[in-house]
């Protein structure tokens, strides 16, 4: 059922216009001949197509156009203008303005009907668009959702690989993850990001499936020679992660390359420095080296919360981009709670 306004101050008018609508299969009309109330009425209804007329006392026909449109979501409403016949600068306004037809006076009865017919008609068409646009994108938000859980099932397998052959626990890559999403909505990032970084940063260490377990799992110091092995882990998880069409294995790639990068440029693998280090690698540092320093591993004890703290300052410009270390740091009630929610199984920790 169509919701019709007919707008005139004449009562006469509004008489013949609403017996006329009867004739209108499927309307439904509303007759006011003060503009002002028809506007507080727009206000609280949506009408699918108003009749109004152009010569009126209080208001004419373009200013209730015009305050109309300034009304919240009323400013497509479709309007039939009623004029005389010669007032064509009033029609060219009106068109301006966005009326979509126009009835002359004295009104014709058989013009009338068709011509609202056919505005209904194009109404009903135009609904019928925009639902189907609204079903289509509600389709491909579907596809789209479909195509991430894979993404993200890739990469929760791949991380797991990795954690296969790395003392390090599922723990620890979930508080990572959550620490880089934190950094991420402290500085500022859209929250799209933010979940990029919380999907990605799992793999920074995916690399390691291609060291040997001597080095991998060597309780004490690497020496020299088995630290340069370790340090092509980034490059070698890179070459994994890299040349995909998906935004989330792209990010991982860039996350895996250079999160072992330092702000001061003595970092590996290629010594980039500041702000040449992509935003990613410079946020999963910090997220990663705090929760390595505050976690235990079988070759060393967790660092208390506070010591760790103060290393993220010592490092600050040094090993850490100042601004994300000062980001995470300001928000230090959500750093304990995240630490505090995924917690190592003892199993895991001393495996």
């Amino acid at each position: 059922m169509a919701l019709i306004l007919a707008v005139d101050d004449n009562t006469t008018n509004l008489t013949l216009i609403e017996r006329l609508l009867q004739r209108v299969p499927q309307a439904e009309s509303v007759a006011l001949d003060d503009p002002q109330l028809a506007l507080q009425w727009c206000a609280q209804h949506r009408p699918d197509l108003i009749l109004l007329d152009y010569m009126m006392p209080s208001m004419d026909g373009l200013t209730f156009m015009q305050r109309l449109a300034a009304l919240p979501q009323r400013a497509d409403v479709p309007v039939i203008m009623i004029t005389a016949d010669l007032e064509r600068q009033v029609r060219y306004r009106a068109l301006e303005l966005g009326a979509r037809d126009f009835l002359n006076k004295p009104l014709d009865s058989v013009e009338f009907i068709a011509r609202v017919r056919n505005q209904l008609a194009l109404i009903d068409a135009e609904r019928k668009l925009k639902d189907r646009a609204a079903w289509l994108a509600e389709e491909v938000a579907k596809a789209t959702a479909d195509i991430r859980r894979r993404e993200q099932e890739t990469v929760l397998r791949l991380s797991r690989a990795a954690e296969y052959r790395d003392p390090e626990t599922g723990a620890h890559l979930l508080r990572m993850s959550h620490y880089a999403q934190l950094i991420g909505r402290v500085v500022g990032l859209p929250p799209a990001e933010q979940d990029l970084l919380l999907q990605a940063s799992p793999m920074h260490d995916v690399g390691k499936v291609g060291i040997p377990d001597a080095i991998l799992l060597k309780p004490g110091r690497l020496d020299e020679s088995e630290f340069a092995i370790m340090k092509r882990h980034p490059q070698i998880g890179y070459d994994i992660l890299a040349g995909s069409q998906a935004p989330l294995l792209q990010a991982a790639a860039t996350i895996a390359l250079t999160h072992h990068e330092k702000f001061d440029g003595s970092g590996y693998p290629n010594g980039l420095a500041g702000q040449d280090i992509p935003l990613y690698g410079r946020i999963v540092a910090v997220a990663d080296v705090f929760d390595a320093l505050t976690s235990e591993r079988p070759y060393k004890k967790a660092w208390p919360m506070e010591r760790a703290r103060a290393f993220l300052q010592e490092q600050s410009g040094r090993h850490f981009d100042p601004e994300l270390v000062q980001a995470f740091l300001s928000a230090w009630d959500e750093v304990c709670a995240i630490h505090a929610r995924y917690q190592d199984d003892s199993s895991e920790a001393n495996s």
